[in-house]
């Protein structure tokens, strides 16, 4: 009998030890959670995710000042606004980014900052294949500078958000709003020409699902960390597509904005040949008697040649048929002024093309019609 009141006992004290630990525990998690307002703890098989209710604010104030509304005037009058943020500080000068198709038809542009300062600026350079605007101003205050970050190192999923002037800078200014990354390296055909139906080229850009409208234009697009990976040009609008929005990775914009500010060219390399879509291949045969050989199914036909110009040094000729460009083919105009561009002035590049049905490779150093 004496040993089941020993046993009842060991078993009395361990049950009480067990409950004891769970309320310790309990009451520790409890008194952490009280340090720490508005943090949820959701634990995984692997890792920890906190999840704060101040959600991306830290971040935000860390490029909210320095994202402006741009004002576009015609002769005075203001016709269009966007936005832009201030990226480079030299003395006392400041430099902002914009869009070029912002700034592109006026004759004279302010930016507004966040304190209600209006400044007038003057246009250091602008880049409309790549769709970019410098701005320069000068001022004695100590305003604030975005942080740039990188778009190489972002990861499809992680959070992204935009401060901006959508559609009235006087009563949306510095809206932000929350996404995620949703692509990278996507390939997007844009027309230079409001009114064409063609792409010019295609240009590599950064797709989220973060809220774009218009005015929006030209903002930052940024990491959590409140470092600008992007700059917002444009969304896709139609029935049936909704979320997708796109940026010019910062990367991009840096190397041709320093480029602006340097006073260097930034014009594209050119062969110096006038092109048409293979599509357009019964065109070609009644107007420049251009016959497309059977074998051909893509490429971009050579419908004349500029003298003196890198394509006729390479002894290309109308109605060769161009398939790839060191190696990338190419199927439209558009794709292949995408991979030109990838080159500067002086580069060496290899072009594989079909003459009378045979393909051919040949080698020529790019350079403008005139040099």
């Amino acid at each position: 009998m004496k040993e089941n009141n020993n046993l009842n006992q060991k078993v009395i004290l361990s049950v009480f030890l067990t409950l004891f630990a769970v309320i310790i525990g309990a009451v520790g998690m409890y008194l952490f959670m009280i340090s720490r307002p508005g943090t949820t703890i959701v634990n995984k098989s692997e890792k920890e995710v906190t999840v704060n209710e101040n959600g991306i604010a830290d971040a935000v104030e860390k490029v909210y000042d320095s994202v402006v509304v741009v004002e576009v005037y015609n002769n005075n009058k203001l016709y269009g606004s966007g936005s832009g943020f201030i990226f480079k500080k030299d003395n006392n000068k400041y430099y902002v980014m914009t869009n070029n198709h912002v700034i592109k038809d006026s004759t004279s542009v302010k930016i507004l900052l966040s304190n209600d300062k209006s400044y007038d600026t003057t246009l250091v350079g602008s880049d409309k294949y790549l769709d970019i605007g410098v701005l320069a101003f000068e001022s004695n205050d100590d305003l604030m500078v975005s942080e740039i970050g990188s778009s190489e190192d972002a990861r499809v999923g992680d959070t992204v958000f935009t401060v901006g002037a959508p559609i009235d800078s006087n009563i949306f200014s510095w809206t932000v709003t929350r996404g995620i990354l949703s692509g990278k390296n996507r390939q997007v055909s844009v027309s230079t020409d409001d009114n064409s139906y063609i792409a010019d080229y295609v240009r590599t850009a950064l797709t989220t699902d973060a809220v774009i409208n218009s005015g929006n234009s030209g903002g930052p697009l940024c990491n959590s960390n409140g470092q600008i990976i992007g700059i917002t040009n444009m969304k896709l609008v139609s029935t049936g597509i909704e979320g997708m929005s796109f940026a010019i990775p910062i990367e991009d914009a840096m190397q041709y904005a320093e480029k602006l500010i340097n006073g260097e060219d930034v014009s594209r390399p050119t062969l110096g040949v006038s092109l048409a879509e293979l599509s357009q291949a019964s065109l070609l045969y009644y107007r420049y008697n251009i016959k497309i050989p059977n074998n051909v199914e893509e490429g971009v036909v050579i419908v004349d040649v500029v003298e003196k110009s890198s394509a006729e040094k390479a002894g290309l000729q109308p109605g060769d048929v161009i398939l790839s460009i060191n190696d990338n083919k190419v199927t439209s105009l558009a794709e292949l002024k995408y991979e030109l561009y990838k080159y500067n002035n002086g580069d060496k590049i290899k072009i594989k093309y079909n003459r009378d049905g045979k393909e051919k490779d040949v080698e020529t150093i790019l350079k403008k019609i005139n040099d």
